[in-house]
């Protein structure tokens, strides 16, 4: 059995969860509604507000297929009950990033500026000019435009310029041997 496939799902109270034809399954919270088609494969349980997963084969696609569901499951409870965010930061003489409405404007040592806009469900948050904080109740595309910011310009592993994770480590290398 699937260690985190067997785990229950507790369903906090002022969360909506219906399971839908073919597994399709809309989770509606405080912080908002996400829908997911899941396998339908899998046999997805509400009671007393407790979510279960079960495979019906123990064949080496469901035993994968367990763990994932829950997983996606429990990922979309926790988004519309708390939510998700991912900071980044940036590091750079002359590096620095500002929201303009929707928009975050970054400058970062290219000979113009990064415009990036705000996608429905995701938001940027500039609490100093250093430090972009993307919130979101979806994990996947929290995690996703996270990625594409950082992607912007990569943190350069010789003096660290660039956009970083806030808890991510660059591995520094030493730059010319000298005579």
């Amino acid at each position: 059995m699937s260690r985190i496939g067997r785990m229950p799902i507790t369903v906090p109270s002022g969360v909506d969860v219906n399971i839908g034809e073919s597994n399709c399954v809309t989770v509606k919270g405080p912080k908002g509604t996400l829908t997911q088609n899941l396998c339908p494969d899998m046999t997805i349980k509400l009671e007393n507000s407790v979510l279960t997963v079960e495979r019906h084969s123990d064949e080496k696609q469901y035993r994968a297929l367990h763990g994932l569901t829950r997983s996606l499951l429990f990922n979309m409870v926790e988004g519309v009950t708390n939510g998700y965010k991912k900071e980044l930061e940036i590091n750079g003489v002359g590096y620095r990033v500002a929201k303009e409405g929707k928009t975050l404007v970054m400058t970062l040592g290219y000979s113009h500026l990064v415009k990036v806009d705000e996608e429905p469900g995701i938001t940027f948050e500039v609490p100093d000019a250093n430090k972009i904080i993307v919130v979101g109740i979806d994990k996947q595309r929290v995690g996703e435009v996270a990625a594409i910011l950082r992607g912007k310009r990569l943190p350069e592993p010789y003096h660290g310029k660039g956009v970083k994770y806030a808890d991510e480590h660059i591995r520094r290398k030493s730059g010319k041997a000298g005579k």
